[in-house]
């Protein structure tokens, strides 16, 4: 059975609503910021578990500012036990920091505790990571840039380029927005991310452009929507599948993943409405036909 939603007929509130997103998430970006982890902001990060039915964070917060670390920050991590406990020292080079640290604790607290995870990064080497953080997706975006311009008539490249702008501005902008750490495993999603959209977009845009070449009678308008109907079978389940496993990472690869998996579905779902509602869009918007393909085939 040949499908025929209207996709079409959303364009315009649609690209409306995109384009608040986008000016909300560079709001949040600019006067908020992003909540950087030990990766990029540098300092010491514990995970520490304490072994007691009801744990109180006051007290184990109580006895870290007994030891004179600076300004410290303790929360829940996953469950009601476990506590990721994150603050800033000048004493990178002395390898038995962590045990005098243990050992000082124990005397305050007057239940077990035990470290589960301890990760340092000086102020050096954070900066250094930032850097190659940001060099990593602006290099990603440019070749995604090339490729596109060199596969694709140049009203295809801005659309596939406005489209990956849309899911990394609008992903960064709500980690902003709801206080999420930015460490290097987001870093991470955001490049799968700007693969992922663009892989979906171009899956379009080449049945756009052999439509192009096939219906020389019909307007770009409903033409993106023909080519949008014609792919939607894969976009779903290709979509889907890959939500799945990514929701099962969210829900049971515990807290670490947490922040990376959530980015991968918020960059899955962007993707797949960008792809359909922004770069297409832009195709009716620069009056796309069957001579801008042919001339560029020529």
């Amino acid at each position: 059975m040949k499908k025929d939603y209207k996709f079409n007929q959303y364009y315009k509130s649609l690209n409306v609503f995109s384009i608040a997103l986008i000016i909300l998430s560079l709001i949040f970006l600019i006067f908020k910021g992003l909540n950087y982890g030990v990766d990029f902001k540098g300092g010491t990060l514990i995970e520490i578990r304490v072994e007691t039915e009801k744990p109180d964070i006051e007290v184990l917060r109580s006895s870290f500012n007994k030891l004179n670390l600076g300004k410290i920050s303790i929360k829940n991590f996953g469950s009601d036990n476990d506590f990721v406990v994150k603050f800033k020292r000048d004493e990178l080079n002395d390898p038995e920091f962590i045990e005098n640290l243990q050992r000082n604790l124990s005397q305050e607290l007057t239940y077990d505790f035990s470290f589960r995870r301890v990760e340092n990064v000086g102020p050096k080497v954070s900066s250094e990571l930032l850097k190659a953080g940001v060099t990593a997706i602006c290099l990603s975006l440019m070749a995604m840039l090339i490729y596109i311009w060199i596969r694709f008539e140049w009203q295809f490249s801005v659309g596939a380029i406005a489209a990956l702008f849309h899911d990394v501005i609008i992903t960064l902008g709500i980690f902003s927005a709801l206080s999420l750490e930015i460490n290097l495993s987001i870093v991470a999603a955001v490049l799968t991310i700007v693969g992922y959209s663009m892989n979906d977009t171009v899956v379009i845009y080449d049945r756009v452009r052999e439509n192009l070449k096939k219906y020389s009678d019909i307007k770009i308008f409903d033409l993106t929507n023909l080519s949008i109907n014609e792919t939607l079978s894969r976009t779903i389940i290709t979509s889907s599948t890959t939500l799945l496993a990514l929701l099962s990472i969210f829900l049971f690869g515990g807290e670490i993943l947490k922040g990376f998996s959530l980015a991968m579905i918020l960059g899955v779902i962007l993707g797949t409405y960008s792809s359909i509602f922004i770069a297409n869009p832009l195709l009716v918007f620069f009056k796309v036909s069957q001579k801008t393909v042919l001339k560029e085939d020529n």
